[in-house]
């Protein structure tokens, strides 16, 4: 362990490093819109739980890396974490005050965010989902926060990340 303070930031590094793993983990072409945002997840989680630290800064490098790793266009995730990220900062006293249970309907609103602007960008090129589905990874993002919120506060108090 590094110190009193806990600056064991590496942490960070690898939960994004896997949440980019599961993010272009190949599954089969009918379960892809069943597949949470882990990067978005994990940008809400960092802003809401370290705001001082963390920001539209983390969100926009994590953006474009997202989007060199998933070959989709330059900037797309980059701004919509960007966005999500600057409605976090502004609301992460609210966000921390709910039951896990409204976190996740925030969550869902966050990465619906997120979902309505990449679907915007891809109806600019031409490739638009169908109606409402481009959704389905906002809800299952919400599903899954409970369980993401236990597994990062249990690794974060664990390795005492401050």
């Amino acid at each position: 362990m590094e110190g009193a303070r806990g600056h064991n930031r590496w942490l960070i590094a690898v939960l994004f490093l896997l949440g980019f793993v599961l993010a272009v983990f190949p599954l089969p072409v009918e379960w892809r819109w069943l597949r949470p945002e882990f990067i978005a997840i994990l940008v809400i989680y960092w802003i809401t739980v370290m705001p001082q630290q963390f920001g539209a800064g983390l969100a926009w490098c994590v953006g474009i890396l997202q989007d060199v790793i998933e070959g989709v266009v330059l900037g797309e995730h980059a701004l919509a974490l960007v966005l999500v990220a600057y409605v976090c900062q502004l609301s992460y006293q609210r966000i921390r005050s709910y039951a896990v249970w409204q976190q996740s309907a925030w969550v869902f609103v966050l990465v619906g965010i997120h979902q309505l602007f990449g679907n915007w960008v891809h109806s600019l090129l031409g490739y638009s989902a169908p109606p409402l589905l481009f959704l389905s990874p906002a809800f299952m993002s919400a599903l899954l926060w409970p369980v993401a919120i236990l597994l990062f506060e249990r690794l974060r108090t664990a390795y005492r990340v401050a």
